[in-house]
């Protein structure tokens, strides 16, 4: 729903200067048009805005781009509508601010919508000059940055409303894979609002932001539920049961930073390689990495330690970090040079592979392919999660979307395997044969159809029964699963038959990792020529 237009500031409280105006007139008129229209809503509202613990539209703007960089365009662009008493009203900007700038020396385009002007509501015209940045964007190569703060579509303006929503949508794809793409929430995003964000790569909420298709009022009448805003599309419902978003920020200054830490890892568009920062050379071999991994499979950890002792200087950005806790996706750094990472979760669901954490994992790995990210993989999976509701839910078409991410997956992929790897979630996790260019394994690694106790149950079934009683079973059993992980429990049968490259001390890791992926730097994969794959859905 738009605001009322009362008390914004008029365009008709400045006079043009006539036809024989001076040039300082003329300026003088230049200058009141460009702070009536910076005003947004005027004081009052912007007022308001604070008071709710945000920021404005250009107030973000500025605190995200580099000082001094940020130029505005389509600064004097508004609506054209005059029916229900749009004749009257006056949008400064048309509720959006669009243009150009820098975040950390590289390029950006970014738009912020202006809740204090109609709510932000998105009309014909402030859908045109965001999808007109989008395809200044695509055009140049550089990255598109959209600030969400609107109460839905102008409903005064009708169809034209929804053209432009679709415009937006459009450019959304048009932009995919082609530059990165990220949606800030710092407000009310509803509607067909909602789409624009989930089509793009990241989506960073604040805790002041709500986020739905329908409102709780939509709900109720319709289904008799009854939720609240917070409950329905608040940012935890978001990151934590939906999965939609990849960032929780307390408030837009939080969300700023996640922005610009975010970029910092990302080339500019699908032709550039990532930026080299910082780069830490020191790969010496870390004897504490030893003993973060039990030897003792039944017993977690957190993946976590280990990957920050492969990043450089431990840094890593982790991704949908509340959403499907299993499996930990993120961005780091080895010698510089960015790198995704992805890894089993051994403290949550013993790091098991089930429908949720195969979309994140499908969606991080197709988002590193298509922006030159090297991928490392670190594997410590029990399997597939069993269960009646994993198969009606579709275990089979999600767990395939893992499968298929790596197979298309064209970057240097370098997998580490600590500890378990079985089944079918050993293939998904890159191995050698969905296309892992190097693959390292620990010597706690057990690399195998499934784990010793549930293979010994199956080909020893009969024995086992044969045994006599409860404890001659117990004591037949127990002498064939240490016999079953002597033989086959271990990364050596693997590693004989190629699909190991080596066997490595876990000391070494980053070393190794680094090592490979210097070879890899310029890896070239030349795939069959289609207009695209038919992945899982």
């Amino acid at each position: 729903m738009s605001q009322s237009s009362a008390n914004q500031p008029n365009s008709a409280d400045a006079v043009a200067p006539g036809v024989d105006a001076s040039m300082a007139e003329r300026l003088d008129y230049l200058d009141a048009q460009r702070r009536r229209v910076e005003a947004g809503g005027g004081e009052a509202r912007q007022a308001k805005q604070h008071e709710r613990g945000k920021m404005t539209a250009r107030e973000r703007i500025d605190n995200f781009v580099d000082e001094g960089t940020f130029r505005e365009t389509g600064m004097f662009m508004t609506h054209r509508t005059t029916d229900f008493g749009m004749d009257t009203a006056d949008a400064p900007a048309d509720g959006v601010v669009t243009g150009t700038a820098a975040v950390l020396g590289r390029a950006v385009h970014v738009a912020s919508q202006d809740f204090t002007v109609m709510g932000g509501s998105a009309g014909e015209t402030q859908s045109r000059k965001v999808a007109a940045t989008m395809r200044a964007a695509a055009d140049n190569g550089t990255p598109f940055v959209f600030i969400n703060d609107s109460g839905g579509a102008r409903i005064q303006e009708g169809i034209d409303s929804l053209s432009g929503y679709g415009q937006v949508f459009y450019n959304n794809v048009w932009l995919s894979g082609l530059v990165p793409q990220i949606s800030i929430i710092a407000g009310p995003c509803a509607g067909g609002a909602a789409y624009s964000p989930a089509l793009t790569d990241f989506i960073i909420q604040t805790r002041k932001a709500q986020m739905f298709i329908t409102g709780p009022g939509v709900i109720k009448s319709v289904t008799g539920e009854e939720v609240t805003s917070e409950q329905l599309g608040g940012a935890d419902a978001h990151m934590a049961k939906a999965g939609n978003i990849d960032f929780v920020a307390d408030d837009d200054e939080q969300a700023i930073l996640i922005a610009q830490k975010l970029l910092s890892f990302l080339p500019q568009n699908n032709t550039e390689e990532p930026p080299i920062v910082d780069p830490v050379f020191d790969a010496e071999p870390d004897p504490e990495l030893r003993d973060i991994v039990p030897v003792d499979g039944k017993k977690g950890y957190d993946v976590r330690e280990v990957i920050i002792r492969i990043a450089d200087n431990g840094d890593f950005l982790e991704c949908q970090a509340g959403f499907a806790t299993n499996l930990v996706v993120g961005f780091g750094r080895v010698l510089g040079r960015t790198v995704g990472f992805v890894a089993n979760q051994p403290n949550v669901m013993s790091g098991v592979l089930d429908i949720n954490s195969s979309d994140k994992g499908a969606k991080f790995i197709r988002f590193c392919n298509a922006f030159n990210i090297p991928l490392v993989t670190l594997v410590d999976v029990p399997g597939f999660m069993p269960g009646v509701t994993q198969e009606h839910g579709g275990i089979i078409r999600h767990g395939a979307k893992m499968l298929y991410a790596y197979s298309a997956a064209s970057v240097p992929k370098v997998t580490v395997v600590m500890r378990k790897a079985y089944g079918g979630a050993y293939l998904a996790m890159c191995s050698k044969d969905l296309g892992a260019d190097y693959v390292f394994a620990w010597p706690t690694a057990e690399i195998a159809v499934m784990g010793a106790e549930g293979a010994v149950n199956v080909v020893f079934r009969k024995e086992i029964a044969a045994a006599g009683d409860e404890e001659e079973q117990a004591r037949v059993r127990d002498e064939r699963i240490a016999e079953y992980k002597t033989r086959f429990s271990t990364p050596y049968v693997a590693a004989s038959r190629g699909l190991v490259d080596d066997v490595i001390d876990p000391a070494e890791t980053r070393l190794r990792v680094a090592d490979a992926l210097s070879v890899l730097r310029n890896k070239r994969e030349v795939r069959p020529a289609k207009k695209h794959g038919l992945g899982p859905q």
